[in-house]
């Protein structure tokens, strides 16, 4: 299976959001994880399994202690939180200053989120929630473990510039330099594109064939809509049919494509114990109640 990590280089396009949404929809089980070095979000907007909050000190910072004397990947459960939907999260980093506990520990987060789907009791796909990033982010130590970088952008001319020179850069810190569209590396730097459902498609080729003249080894795989009602729900600040809404029947679409395309790659999907897909799995409840109100955080 695989790490699949989300990242922007600017601004506030929704990476927490784009997570959740494609965690919630992934085609088989998924750990979700907030490696965002200046601290997660999910432990004030979102609900535990137990209708009570999540706990802070349970998940990344919690880690810390057990990956200074080496990591095995299975151990990551140790540390993951069931949100009231079923989905199973890595809870982030309270504040900024907690990072200084990972000093030098991403590498091995890296390789243990990679690993994960070889587990022989729980194996699952790892969706990290990055953050902004910039070329001295410490999350940036996951991305040569990773199978997919994915950078989240709006669709402002500033902010496409802004990931074209980001996608360039990370595509010369890991694949050593410029590519054209034959010669993708690994892992791949895929783009998402924040952007109103009625224009997407044209601004998706506008941009990719921008990126790909710009030789920066990223294309754009797909668009997450922008919906600040579906947001809301997913967030538990709003009630409605959250499978129903733009965020999520988008964010379906891109974790659907990506499955098809690489997939094969990532071997076969996971299964429960009555050979049904696991927690993270496409039409069960999400992180929000998908399967009737959204309720996260209520």
């Amino acid at each position: 299976m695989a790490l699949i990590a989300l990242a922007a280089d600017k601004g506030s396009p929704g990476v927490t959001t784009a997570a959740v949404a494609l965690a919630a929809v992934w085609p088989r089980r998924v750990l979700l994880a907030e490696t965002d070095p200046a601290g997660g979000d999910l432990v004030y907007r979102s609900a535990a399994a137990h209708g009570g909050p999540l706990n802070p000190n349970t998940g990344m910072l919690s880690i810390a202690a057990t990956a200074r004397r080496g990591l095995v990947p299975d151990q990551l459960w140790d540390h993951v939180q069931p949100l009231s939907g079923g989905l199973e999260v890595l809870v982030g980093l309270g504040i900024s200053e907690q990072a200084a506990g990972l000093a030098g520990l991403w590498p091995t987060l890296g390789r243990a989120f990679a690993a994960l789907g070889d587990s022989p009791n729980a194996p699952a796909d790892v969706i990290a929630d990055c953050g902004r990033i910039s070329g001295d982010s410490p999350a940036t130590e996951l991305f040569p473990h990773a199978a997919l970088v994915l950078l989240l952008s709006r669709t402002e001319p500033e902010a496409i510039a802004r990931v074209r020179d980001r996608a360039a850069a990370l595509s010369n810190k890991l694949h050593g330099g410029a590519r054209g569209a034959s010669s993708l590396g690994l892992p791949l730097i895929g783009v998402v594109l924040v952007a109103d459902t009625n224009n997407a498609a044209k601004l998706s080729g506008q941009v990719n064939d921008m990126l790909v003249h710009a030789q920066t080894g990223a294309r754009v795989v797909g668009t997450i809509a922008d919906d600040p009602a579906g947001a809301e729900q997913l967030a538990g600040r709003r009630r409605g049919r959250l499978e129903k809404s733009l965020l999520v029947r988008s964010a379906r679409k891109v974790a659907s494509d990506l499955y098809q395309q690489f997939g094969a790659a990532w071997s076969m999907p996971s299964t429960g114990p009555a050979g049904h897909a696991g927690p993270g799995a496409a039409g069960h409840a999400g992180p929000a109640g998908m399967s009737g109100h959204a309720g996260a955080g209520r």
